[in-house]
């Protein structure tokens, strides 16, 4: 455990790196901010980790309790042992909270880290009292033509080389072809990822019935500004925010984003 405490008007604040034990599975998270102060939860994407949400942590954390946590097969924390879904990510996080006597607090996702809150929202959890969603995924892309041609080159490619060096040196293959994120896995993380990216989770929307923030990047490339648009036509209580962005919109475009955030939060 790393801690250091320092103090900010009448209030102490603590930064809290430690490590904690979910279901076998040890998890790094960090905790900042007054203890005495509302909790805002923060869940990173994927192939990312606490480091890269900490410009939102930084933004909230003289305001609020800050936990930010990295889920497994990210950052510091365990690989799981077996392949994981948004449902096993969620439930992990859900018993994170449960853990750490984490009640009516405010959850902020980015891209992954805001699926997963949409399952845990849209299954109502008790705790969620608020959600921001950061350029989030959960809606399944349909393909345009162009991609659906590029898939059945990819598929073709991959037979042809099954064929020449075997199935054993597919990773090869994979390494060499595949996308940024898979070529970044390997072994059961791959699996993982190609499981949840698949996972469409557009029929929890309705679900959604706490107040819901949705902060898109205008130019993003990996969840488009169109999924954010269905979120905010589908969860009842939403709002959409554009801003001058990608997909990292919390970074692109900082100033707007704070705004954006403590307007909501407060």
């Amino acid at each position: 455990m790393f801690l250091t405490v320092s103090p900010v008007g009448s209030y102490f604040i603590v930064v809290i790196m430690m490590k904690i034990d979910i279901d076998g599975l040890q998890l790094n998270y960090l905790e900042e901010g007054s203890l005495e102060k509302k909790t805002v939860l923060i869940v990173h994407g994927w192939g990312a980790n606490i480091k890269t949400v900490m410009p939102i942590v930084n933004i909230l954390k003289h305001d609020f309790h800050v936990i930010a946590l990295d889920l497994p097969a990210h950052g510091e924390s365990d690989v799981p042992t077996e392949v994981f879904g948004t449902a096993d990510y969620a439930d992990v996080i859900s018993k994170f909270m449960e853990k750490l006597s984490i009640t009516n607090c405010y959850y902020i996702g980015h891209s992954f880290g805001g699926k997963c809150g949409i399952y845990l929202a849209g299954h109502n959890h008790p705790s969620i009292e608020r959600l921001v969603l950061v350029d989030a995924s959960g809606i399944k892309p349909e393909l345009s033509s162009k991609t659906k041609f590029k898939v059945k080159i990819f598929k073709i490619m991959k037979a042809i080389y099954i064929k020449l060096f075997g199935e054993e040196n597919i990773d090869k293959f994979y390494k060499r072809f595949g996308s940024a994120d898979y070529k970044a896995a390997d072994g059961i993380v791959r699996n993982i990822l190609v499981k949840v990216v698949n996972e469409d989770l557009t029929h929890l929307f309705s679900n959604i019935g706490v107040p819901t923030l949705l902060v898109w990047g205008e130019r993003d490339g990996d969840t488009p500004l169109y999924m954010g648009k269905i979120m905010n036509e589908k969860i009842s209580n939403s709002k959409l925010v554009v801003l001058d962005g990608g997909h990292y919109s919390y970074l692109d475009d900082s100033i707007n984003f704070k705004k954006a955030v403590l307007d909501f939060l407060s």
